[in-house]
């Protein structure tokens, strides 16, 4: 008998071990269309405002002509041209500099310059006349002598190198 209420307790827990498995598909499969539902509601909101957009976008371009927009910015190019020629007329001082022609002044300059290079070419002279500096007139310092002992020290030192070899 406790066998075969063992064999009872292991059949019950195996149904109750696939009772479980089917459940928790179901909840899964529930819990996957509630995403889907809700995924599908929030694309559906964004779809509608979409909507909304491209109805108040297109309400505010029909008053707008794309020819008269470029009409409109041509124009304002042209007043800012007439602006800046009114500006420039204004800058200009009266009465004085008007009657010469910037490119003659330009190449009377540059005329002037080319002469005045010549002038300075044809009045260099030769090396003889380079002025050379002046010797100093006061007296250098002499060179420090060594003393005797070091002179010494050195010689022995040059010698014992010389007998070496």
């Amino acid at each position: 008998l406790p066998h075969a209420a063992a064999l009872q307790a292991l059949k019950r827990k195996k149904r109750y071990e696939k009772q479980l498995a089917q459940i928790d598909g179901t909840l899964s499969t529930i819990e996957f269309q509630r995403e889907a539902l809700e995924n599908a509601n929030t694309n559906t909101e964004v779809l509608k405002n979409m909507g909304y957009a491209a109805k108040a976008m297109k309400a505010a371009h029909d008053n707008m002509d794309i020819d008269k927009v470029d009409e409109l910015m041509q124009d304002i190019a042209d007043q800012q041209e007439l602006a800046e020629e009114i500006s420039t007329a204004i800058s200009k001082p009266v009465g004085f500099g008007e009657e010469f022609d910037e490119d003659e002044l330009m190449a009377e300059l540059e005329e002037l310059e080319q002469e005045e290079l010549d002038k300075n070419l044809l009045e260099i002279s030769g090396p003889e006349t380079v002025p050379l500096p002046n010797v100093p007139s006061i007296t250098l310092p002499s060179k420090p002598t060594k003393k005797k002992e070091e002179e010494e020290d050195d010689m022995k030192e040059l010698e014992n190198w010389a007998g070496s070899m």
